[in-house]
């Protein structure tokens, strides 16, 4: 059973406001998709690595795979109109060239930051349950609201998870998942853990980082650029 990695690079991230994809931008003279690439390329139990890229960046994402020796490569392919169809389209690059018993790690390519171990326990709770959200603890105070100025209810931050990805399902799985979907009108799910429980199939858990960050502001640069040379004291415990 092949263990592969699905990465989302097909968003053009207006909210970044920047002129390049922030897929694409540079910090420290490497692209973040590379960082993100590279987590996948180290990790010993991933076996191969698709790419879903925007329309005419294949070329680059070749040139970058090239650069960065990124061997484990198997695939690029054209992103959709939104991160659903992108999700599609890489599924059915890899289904072309692999078996749909095999196990399928959606990750997004603006995660830069995503650690062995977060990849690790996706990939071993996906082996053992069938499929695996990597998510985290909600630490802070959840208000509702319905006209995104006021208050008046607190949610119970014990029964919230906050997700990340890589996100692991069998391929064949997240495939009928897709096509039942489309039969059922389902059209632009947030991402495939909410599209799973939209279809009424439970979703496990996986462990998670704070560090797990996703790239959507230029603040998020700023906080990369500090994780990338941060070093624990050798005094801390770990919280694990």
């Amino acid at each position: 059973m092949a263990n592969l990695a699905l990465i989302i690079a097909g968003g053009r991230g207006n909210r970044m406001g920047q002129d390049l994809p922030k897929q694409f931008l540079s910090v420290e003279d490497k692209p973040i998709i590379a960082y993100t690439l590279e987590a996948f390329q180290n990790h010993p139990e991933i076996d191969g690595i698709g790419v879903v890229c925007i329309p005419g960046w294949e070329t680059v994402m070749e040139a970058y795979a090239n650069q960065f020796n990124i061997t484990k490569l198997v695939g690029i392919c054209a992103g959709g109109a939104n991160g659903n169809e992108s999700i599609g389209n890489g599924l059915d690059m890899l289904e072309s060239k692999f078996s749909d018993k095999d196990l399928v790690f959606v990750h997004d390519a603006v995660r830069p930051m995503v650690s062995e171990e977060v990849i690790s326990d996706c990939i071993h709770v996906t082996q053992e349950k069938g499929n695996a959200i990597t998510i985290i603890p909600t630490a802070e105070a959840l208000l509702g609201t319905t006209d995104q100025e006021t208050s008046l209810s607190v949610i119970d931050r014990s029964t919230t998870k906050r997700t990340q990805t890589p996100q692991g399902f069998v391929i064949g799985d997240l495939q009928k998942m897709h096509k039942e979907a489309a039969q059922r009108g389902i059209t632009d799910p947030v991402a495939s853990c909410t599209l799973a429980i939209e279809l009424g199939i439970p979703v496990n858990f996986s462990q998670g980082s704070e560090k797990n960050i996703k790239l959507t502001t230029v603040e998020d640069i700023d906080i990369f650029k500090a994780l990338l040379h941060a070093k624990r004291s050798e005094w801390l415990k770990s919280s694990r």
